[in-house]
């Protein structure tokens, strides 16, 4: 919840004119870009990446129901006719401060897929939980209960972001060693449900105080897809630097 509409126009279009000018597809890991902006953005911040090539936009949220008398909300088929093509479901603050669960998240899951855009599926401990070695068991619950109860065609749609919600915003970012485990255990889950080509297939981005200066070193670890980046994507080139870290 940042910046006002020309704040948000002025952010994409400086970041976009910098794809223009160096594409991303003449960078070594040829990334792809989304970005999330607040409901009331979305078609603006799509304006404003014309032009740049694969460079996506999604919403931060939906609602788990197709329509209905819930003012206030915003649907999938509402976000999708802005334009969009992704969506984040669970982040950690949804799950912390709107009190979301697994199952109404898998209900979320449900309806992006149904509406044509693909889930940022979130998952991740926070610190008493990783202080307890709770940490595996905590995300693998995440994921069984809010993503395998898909088929595998459906699964191999989602991309699936590993947030530590104890190094979200603190400023103290799990290692690149504490990062590369968790994916690969996540990887893992995914190889034993589904199986190893899926596994492969499916994205797992790193989520939690990823910036300029440690993104190289966390992306270069091999089960590290990405990121999904909060604080540091509010300068663009910090964020520039970032997708160029690939």
């Amino acid at each position: 919840m940042n910046l006002d509409l020309e704040g948000g126009r002025k952010l994409a279009t400086e970041i976009c004119a910098m794809i223009k000018e160096k594409p991303l597809s003449e960078l070594p890991g040829s990334p792809e870009v989304a970005f999330f902006p607040p409901f009331v953005f979305i078609t603006e911040v799509l304006k404003a990446s014309e032009g740049a090539a694969d460079v996506s936009v999604g919403s931060q949220n939906i609602h788990q129901l197709e329509k209905g008398a819930y003012t206030g909300e915003v649907a999938a088929a509402m976000v999708k006719s802005c334009g969009a093509t992704y969506t984040l479901i669970g982040h950690s603050e949804r799950r912390a401060y709107f009190n979301e669960d697994d199952a109404l998240l898998a209900k979320k899951v449900e309806q992006a897929l149904n509406n044509g855009l693909t889930p940022v599926f979130c998952c991740g401990e926070v610190l008493p939980e990783r202080e307890a070695g709770n940490h595996f068991k905590v995300v693998k619950e995440q994921i069984e209960k809010g993503l395998f109860w898909l088929e595998k065609d459906p699964f191999e749609k989602v991309v699936i972001a590993y947030e530590p919600v104890w190094a979200i915003g603190t400023g103290v970012t799990a290692s690149p060693a504490q990062a590369q485990e968790m994916h690969a255990f996540i990887r893992q889950i995914m190889a034993e449900k589904y199986g190893k080509g899926t596994a492969e297939s499916v994205s797992v981005l790193y989520g939690g105080s990823c910036n300029a200066q440690n993104a190289n070193e966390l992306f270069s670890q091999p089960d590290v897809d990405g990121g999904l980046i909060g604080g540091a994507s509010l300068k663009a080139a910090d964020f520039f630097s970032i997708i160029s870290s690939f």
